[in-house]
């Protein structure tokens, strides 16, 4: 138990909470408006500059910071390396005692101290000037130790912090976060990073099976319930329950993708005389058609905005395959 501390469990009144989150809010909406203000002006060159030192470099990034910002340090270095810049998080400490040697001069470093004076931080700081590595400060301090060795000091806005005590890191930390995480979008956007390359750094889980390609999953050749223009409905009936999907597509002469038709068509003509059609007066035209090259998460938000469950695939107008609901929950994309 801590000294001074009470530990009575009192009942929180609701009303207060709500109006101390609506407090937290707004406070860090106008820590970030400031931050919006200051790329506008004076933080916009560093910016750029801090943007080009890392693209330059041809090691990685080391992010370096102590409590708060040490934590914000660790998530900004996953997000670069998620992003395809190369970087890890070196604790301060843990560098004054042999983790220096993991950094190398081919490297570049970001500081991350909302006042700049962080004591921990002087080892790594001398190091990066004694091997000039590139040295990038996240900093509110700007006459700071920190500010003042920095090869690029990202300035950050003073701004209140949300704690009515105005002690725990809360505004502070989010405009180190966000930056850190501008850097991150700036430097993916400035070397072409794409889908493909991000699902390479995120092969697992809901993220990677949403960045998976329609190619790789859809069904093709002898699996596709296909039948030409003109069919008669009881042999579109037998091809669409021999492939088991609920539909048949419809080809024109040509091989294009002319129509389909869905279990849910079939129901809604039964009482008429529906053996005695042809697929041309069952069938909907223009269905909704995807490319392989879509991506599972899209072809999952198309399913979901039309209430829908398969999507034939087409290259070239012409059915190549098909995607079923199933396929995607199947590799964890929904």
């Amino acid at each position: 138990m801590s000294a001074g501390i009470s530990t009575k469990k009192t009942q929180p009144d609701r009303q207060a909470s709500i109006a101390s989150a609506l407090r937290t809010v707004s406070t860090s909406q106008g820590g970030l408006e400031a931050l919006v203000k200051a790329l506008q002006d004076g933080l916009a060159s560093p910016f750029a500059e801090a943007v080009e030192t890392i693209s330059g470099i041809s090691g990685r990034v080391i992010v370096t910071g102590v409590g708060k910002s040490g934590h914000i340090g660790s998530k900004i270095a996953a997000t670069l390396a998620s992003t395809g810049t190369p970087a890890f998080f070196v604790h301060p400490s843990e560098a004054n005692h042999g983790d220096l040697g993991m950094i190398a001069a081919d490297d570049a470093i970001i500081a991350l101290s909302w006042s700049g004076e962080t004591a921990e931080l002087k080892g790594i700081i001398a190091y990066s000037r004694r091997f000039s590595i590139p040295l990038i400060a996240v900093t509110a301090g700007q006459k700071s130790a920190l500010a003042r060795e920095a090869d690029v000091v990202l300035l950050l806005p003073r701004v209140a912090e949300a704690c009515p005590h105005g002690l725990a890191p809360t505004t502070s930390t989010l405009l180190q976060l966000v930056v850190g995480d501008a850097l991150a979008i700036a430097l993916l956007e400035a070397r072409g990073f794409t889908p493909d390359h991000f699902r390479t750094f995120h092969p697992g889980g809901q993220l990677g099976a949403n960045l998976t390609k329609i190619r790789d999953i859809m069904h093709t050749g002898d699996k596709l319930p296909l039948v030409q223009a003109g069919t008669g409905m009881r042999d579109a009936i037998l091809e669409m329950s021999g492939k088991g999907f609920g539909c048949v597509a419809i080809v024109s002469d040509d091989g294009a993708l002319a129509g389909i038709i869905t279990d849910g068509d079939i129901r809604r003509k039964i009482g008429s005389d529906l053996l005695a059609m042809n697929v041309d007066q069952v069938m909907t035209t223009q269905p909704k058609a995807i490319g392989p090259e879509m991506l599972a998460a899209t072809a999952l938000q198309i399913l979901n905005s039309s209430a829908i469950t398969t999507l034939m695939v087409v290259e070239n107008d012409r059915p190549v395959g098909l995607v079923h609901l199933h396929d995607l929950l199947r590799i964890g994309a929904a």
